[in-house]
């Protein structure tokens, strides 16, 4: 049933960095384009891509998708120009390999509907193959509060990567340090969550595709971000 919240006509921005994602991108615009909520709006910013990316973006028409094009400087400062343009009530990424499934947003917009001191809505993340099977693993959040300490401490109850979905407040700088090439979520989440409120919800909200080629999977430079 669809859940009626008071936030309904609340607009929600989904920013999807793509460097030669011509793969999987297709599956992750879809994944999109089925949710069950359908106040909002898609920024894809091509980051320089050298393969069919841009052709991939062109094959679905959608009014609510919005399409950049840059240089290849990295994930973050293709992330920052989705934060400059983003006219959303609210926002959360998606990787241009993964998927949400179709009540991603809705289930996050409930929970803030019902907790309007809350910041953040974090949920379940399911790890997938490259062939979008489930593996058995699971990122399952388990805390409510003020998260800024929890992660700090990279304390995982509260912290997979990006799986939020944030409240857009005024006098925040919602930016991301473009000179990190690992751990830029973890740290963008810390310059923005020192005060608020973080919750979940127990549904799955993100379909995580390990292929083994992510920024996650070099520990040595995560170690140095």
């Amino acid at each position: 049933m669809y859940h009626q919240i008071n936030s309904i006509n609340n607009f929600v921005s989904i920013i999807m960095p793509a460097y030669n994602s011509s793969k999987y991108i297709l599956e992750s615009i879809n994944s999109v384009i089925s949710q069950n909520y359908h106040n909002w709006e898609l920024l894809i910013i091509n980051d320089g891509s050298t393969d069919n990316t841009k052709n991939k973006i062109f094959q679905i028409k959608d009014s609510r998708i919005k399409y950049f094009e840059k240089n290849h400087n990295g994930v973050s400062s293709a992330r920052n120009i989705g934060l400059k343009h983003m006219i959303g009530d609210y926002f959360c990424f998606l990787d241009a390999d993964d998927l949400i499934p179709e009540k991603s947003l809705i289930n996050r917009l409930i929970v803030f509907d019902k907790n309007p001191d809350i910041s953040f809505v974090d949920g379940v993340v399911l790890y997938m193959n490259a062939d979008m099977r489930p593996t058995g693993e699971k990122y399952i959040p388990s805390f409510d509060g003020y998260p800024y300490h929890e992660l700090l401490n990279l304390n995982q109850i509260c912290y997979f990567g990006n799986s939020w979905m944030i409240k857009r407040e005024s006098g925040i700088n919602y930016k991301f340090d473009e000179k990190m090439s690992h751990a830029e979520d973890l740290y963008f989440y810390i310059s923005i969550s020192k005060g608020k409120k973080y919750s979940y919800t127990s549904e799955e909200v993100l379909h995580y595709r390990v292929t083994g080629q992510s920024a996650m999977s070099n520990l040595e430079g995560l170690e140095n971000g």
